[in-house]
């Protein structure tokens, strides 16, 4: 307000230091791998429409996707690509539900890392596996696990990983990270153009111009440099912690959420309990009192929840206290009296 653009050159060192950021945080090979977008949903267009389709091959998901995860690849029906949902109810596991959808004529695998309602969580590293020992390429949402557990990029062979900085990455809404293995890259067509996606982007007087070669071909303009700002500062106090403190605390929360809610009267637990099967969501109903109305009642408790997936939603992350959650848990206690 003050100074106007007068510290733009630092700002541009955020914006740098940022790439790093999310490069350390995905333990991606180089931060030119990454880009940074507005959110999941354009990350998740700028795969499926930059891929060259051909009719006759398929995408598969599963079933229990938030809507950016099956839209985006359902409206490529026009160029006759089908959208295959797994039910991850069936089969041995969820991979291999997901497993038994493919085909030869798969071309990419797209799923959650966590799903949105349930809170299940589903092995990276297998289905990165999966995807390389028959060619396909694989698509993370992460947006419900970054930032609360640890995720490698080069163990689970992602191609591409995406995800909003709303959520448990602890940034605004508007600023999202996208990584794209180089190799995956040049798969990508590009289909927005402008002046910060050219190699040479500061040069503004050159009038010949090429693609960048690094991610940032998918920023086609000006940054959302206030959205930079606040998630650089999110992903220091996530460093400051450490990954791995993060997902024991969060894993602890979730723990202790379902075994106390779960002893609860009339309350069921939505979101599998094995270990490995469950991240920061703990998702919950009660047998007879309306999720919409428990919903209702927590939120006039000052209780933060959502109503997801036929129950209500917890998303607890690493600085939520124990003290915190007994609350919580008091609160559902009061809200689902049925006397």
């Amino acid at each position: 307000m003050r100074q106007g653009a007068h510290h733009y050159p630092r700002w541009l060192e955020t914006e740098a230091r940022l790439r790093e950021q999310c490069r350390s945080l995905l333990n991606a090979a180089a931060a030119e791998d990454i880009a940074l977008l507005k959110n999941t949903s354009e990350a998740l267009s700028v795969v499926a429409h930059g891929l060259a389709w051909q009719a006759g091959d398929n995408v598969v998901i599963s079933d229990q996707e938030f809507p950016s995860n099956r839209i985006v690849w359902q409206s490529l029906q026009d160029q006759g690509v089908e959208t295959r949902r797994a039910d991850l109810t069936r089969g041995a596991s969820p991979e291999q539900a997901l497993e038994a959808c493919m085909d030869a004529r798969t071309r990419l695998l797209a799923v959650s890392s966590v799903q949105y309602a349930s809170g299940l969580r589903l092995d990276l590293d297998q289905l990165g596996t999966l995807c390389r020992e028959r060619g396909v390429l694989f698509c993370v949402d992460a947006i419900q696990s970054l930032g609360a557990l640890p995720l490698d990029v080069q163990t689970c062979g992602a191609d591409f990983v995406l995800a909003d900085a709303h959520k448990w990455l602890l940034g605004p809404e508007g600023c999202a990270v996208f990584y794209v293995k180089p190799q995956a890259r040049e798969k990508l067509r590009l289909r927005q153009y402008g002046w910060h996606m050219v190699e040479d982007h500061l040069d503004f007087s050159r009038q010949d111009w090429q693609v960048a070669a690094s991610a940032r071909r998918f920023e086609c303009g000006s940054p959302n440099m206030l959205g930079i700002h606040a998630l650089s500062a999110s992903l220091a106090l996530l460093a400051e912690v450490g990954m791995e403190e993060v997902a024991a605390r969060v894993l602890s929360n979730s723990r202790y959420l379902m075994e106390a809610l779960g002893d609860l009267p009339g309350i069921e637990i939505l979101t599998p309990r094995q270990p490995g099967r469950y991240a920061g969501i703990v998702t919950f109903r009660h047998q007879r009192v309306n999720p919409a109305e428990v919903q209702r009642r927590l939120l006039a408790s000052n209780v933060i929840c959502a109503q997801r997936g036929g129950g209500v939603r917890f998303s607890a992350h690493f600085y939520v206290t124990q003290s915190q959650l007994t609350t919580a848990v008091a609160a559902v206690e009061a809200a689902t009296q049925t006397g």
